[in-house]
């Protein structure tokens, strides 16, 4: 058995995944980010009360002792740093942060590579251009899927997806950008290169569960299982759609929305609107992404939902969720109103994407969607189609979305160890299974 948990913007799911890559357990914790000092974070307590809430919800259906390996996926990008005691010097600074805009802008200029606001080297160096006073003693800093394995396993390492969300890769040497490593030495007073995680490639050696991670995790698990390097939940989504060869590539949309897609050959010129990421076994990938999506639609349907209860008295909110989208397909007001909504969700993929099909002439037949946006399987997937210019298509692991991912890593990274496996021959034995 092989437990995958992805930490997501507003959910931490675990999915347990048996031999034949079934899904045979699976449990939930919500959670929600906050406002505080003017950056939006999360309580990192919260990380270990959501994550054996996970546990124990699987715990009623399997024996977790039995549980072969481990993954730990999250929300790409944001800034966790430590100082050399492992002390945290300011509250995680999610993706969701936009006062980056002066580093990301300077860096991107000064790479001739896009930097988004939400990367890590972007806060990084916004702090240090805000003069911000703890700078000085940062030892390391990391991702949430990096913060929570480092915690477990004692090892400070990302999955190069992850990694490629912090700063940008090599494709050639896998490893982090050297020449621009030295630029951005050359910009500030610090030696980036001894900052950085380190980077591991799926299934590699990225450390084994210790007995203060078992601790943290309430003595459930057992000590010494491998870990999967840790991941960044666009990488997962890859995984659970298999859109990892070049010419493939997925939409995930849920609390934010982006396509993927793998690149055979790098663009002619950087972009704004498209960032370069990589899979998790170091393909370069074409990112267009955008903050918001469903959280676009959601106050509509509530406000339907309110409407309801005052004259029904009660509502059940995810068939009203399923009614409305697929509401959107009929030619009538409230069918008119809500393909708007929809279009609105996903409008600012479009700029990112016609520069990808349209100018750089990006081979990709379609799309693998997944996330909440495919609640309605039909509507989503039509209303996204027509807005994008490309097909989409759907998998019922997809629905699973990075957990299932997630999990498939780990039990990857337990196979590699046992069997040594090439990865795209295991992804096929996944994909036939599942």
């Amino acid at each position: 058995m092989y437990l995958g948990i992805e930490f997501g913007s507003t959910r931490i799911k675990g999915i347990v995944l048996n031999d034949n890559f079934e899904v045979i357990a699976s449990g939930s914790y919500i959670w929600q980010s906050t406002l505080k000092d003017g950056y939006w974070t999360y309580d990192l307590n919260e990380v270990w009360v959501g994550m054996n809430a996970v546990i124990d919800e699987i715990a009623k259906t399997i024996n977790v002792k039995e549980i072969k390996s481990l993954g730990v996926s999250a929300m790409m990008h944001g800034f966790l740093p430590f100082d050399k005691n492992g002390k945290l010097l300011t509250p995680f600074r999610t993706w969701k942060n936009t006062n980056t805009t002066v580093a990301a802008t300077e860096l991107s200029k000064q790479f001739a590579f896009n930097i988004p606001l939400r990367w890590s080297i972007a806060h990084l160096y916004q702090a240090y251009l805000d003069k911000e006073s703890y700078v000085k003693d940062i030892d390391t800093f990391t991702t949430l899927a990096g913060y929570v394995h480092l915690t477990l396993t004692g090892k400070n390492v990302l999955g190069i997806g992850d990694a490629s969300g912090v700063f940008p890769i090599d494709v050639k040497t896998k490893h982090y950008n050297q020449k621009m490593i030295q630029t951005f030495n050359d910009l500030t007073d610090m030696k980036l290169e001894k900052l950085l995680p380190g980077i591991v490639e799926v299934g590699e050696d990225a450390g084994f569960l210790t007995a203060k991670g078992v601790e943290l995790l309430g003595n459930k698990l057992t000590v010494g299982i491998p870990l999967a390097p840790p991941e960044g939940d666009a990488e997962t989504g890859m995984v659970s759609t298999n859109a990892l060869k070049p010419k493939t590539g997925n939409v995930s949309a849920g609390t934010s929305v982006f396509s993927m897609i793998v690149l055979e050959k790098a663009l002619n010129k950087w972009y704004p609107e498209i960032d370069i990421v990589q899979t998790p076994t170091g393909d370069a990938v074409a990112m267009v992404h955008a903050n918001e999506c469903t959280s676009r639609i959601d106050p509509w349907i509530e406000l339907f939902g309110e409407a309801i209860m005052r004259v029904n008295g009660e509502v059940d909110r995810n068939h009203l969720f399923e009614t409305l989208y697929e509401v959107s397909l009929e030619d009538t007001p409230l069918g008119e109103f809500m393909k708007q909504k929809l279009v609105e969700a996903i409008i600012d993929l479009k700029p990112g994407m016609d520069i990808l099909l349209n100018k750089e002439h990006v081979k990709v037949d379609y799309l693998l969607g997944h996330g909440g946006y495919f609640k309605s399987k039909s509507a989503g997937r039509k209303v996204m189609s027509e807005t994008l210019g490309i097909p989409i298509r759907l998998l019922e692991t997809a629905g699973e979305g990075g957990p299932w991912g997630m999990a498939v890593l780990a039990a990857y990274r337990y196979y590699n160890k046992e069997q040594k496996i090439k990865f795209d021959k295991f992804i096929e034995k996944v994909f036939k299974g599942a």
